[in-house]
C-alpha cells in the first residue's frame, strides 16, 4: 500500500492534483486532452485512477465509470474540503446501498449506506429528475455541501447544486440530506420491500444522519449519478470522453 500511495502522489504532482501535503488547497486537474502516456502506451492517469478505486474498496460496490465520472467533474470544482467525495449511484435500486462517502486523502471508503429519491423520480429505480420547484423529484448532477441547520426535518445539510439547469435550483426547492424513517433495512425487508421516497432530497437514516452530514459538510463535493442520456448531453463538468 505504501508503494501504492507514492506513486499516487507522483501522479498528482504530475496532474497537478492535490498533493499529500497540501490536499484542500489545490484542484485535482481534469485532464481529457494531455494524458500521461508513455512511449509503450501506458495511460498512467487511468492506471492510477484504478489503483485509486482498488485502494478505497469500490470494486464490486460502484462501477469504475462512475467514480472517474464523479473525478472528472470534482477536477473542475472550486471545493473548500477536497478531501471527501460523495457518490450517490441512482443506477441502483432503493433497496441497496447506493450513497458512497470517500477520503481522497486518505484512500479508504468511509461510509456506504442508503439514500432515498424523489417520489415522482420513481419506484424501486430512480428514472425520472427535474429541476423544477414542487416535481418532488430527484436532481441529478454535482452538489457542493454548505453549512447545517435544525429544521422541521431535525439536523439537515445545505446543498447547492453546481449545473445550470440541472439541479441549480436546489436551494429554492428546499434540497437538503436530512434524517428520515423511511430510509432502513425495515423498509427494504419488510413489507415495503423499497425504502419511502422524498420529496426530492437525498434523504438518509435517521441513525446515520449526523454522522453522515458531519462527514460531507462545509464545501465538499456530492455527486448524484444516474445512467442519464439527457443528463450526459447537457452537463459541462463530467469528461465529454464518457458521455
Amino acid at each position: 500500500m505504501k508503494l501504492l500511495l507514492i506513486a499516487f502522489a507522483g501522479l498528482i504532482s504530475l496532474l497537478s492534483i492535490a498533493s499529500a501535503n497540501n490536499p484542500h488547497n489545490e484542484n485535482i486537474e481534469k485532464n481529457t486532452t494531455t494524458k500521461a502516456i508513455d512511449s509503450d502506451g501506458i495511460d498512467y492517469y487511468e492506471q492510477q485512477l484504478h489503483n485509486l478505486y482498488t485502494e478505497c474498496e469500490l470494486n464490486d460496490k460502484l462501477e469504475f465509470t462512475v467514480f472517474k465520472q464523479a473525478l472528472s467533474g470534482y477536477n473542475s470544482l472550486e471545493l473548500s474540503n477536497k478531501k471527501i467525495l460523495s457518490i450517490i449511484d441512482f443506477s441502483k435500486p432503493s433497496t441497496e446501498e447506493r450513497l458512497f462517502i470517500i477520503d481522497l486523502e486518505n484512500p479508504k471508503l468511509l461510509l456506504q449506506t442508503l439514500v432515498a429519491h424523489g417520489k415522482n423520480s420513481g419506484f424501486m429505480n430512480a428514472t425520472r429528475f427535474s429541476n423544477r420547484s414542487g416535481s418532488h423529484k430527484s436532481s441529478l448532477g454535482f452538489y457542493r455541501t454548505g453549512t447545517t441547520y435544525v429544521g422541521r426535518r431535525g439536523y439537515s445539510l445545505k446543498l447547492e447544486g453546481l449545473e445550470k439547469g440541472i439541479n441549480d435550483n436546489a436551494r429554492r426547492r428546499g434540497i437538503v440530506i436530512h434524517g428520515a424513517n423511511y430510509v432502513n433495512d425495515k423498509f427494504v425487508t419488510g413489507k415495503n420491500s423499497m425504502l419511502g421516497r422524498s420529496w426530492g432530497c437525498p434523504a438518509v437514516s435517521n441513525k446515520l444522519n449526523k454522522k453522515i452530514i458531519n462527514l460531507i459538510k462545509n464545501g465538499s463535493c456530492l455527486y448524484i449519478y444516474a445512467d442519464d442520456e439527457k443528463y450526459k448531453q447537457k452537463s459541462v463538468l463530467i469528461d465529454s470522453n464518457l458521455n
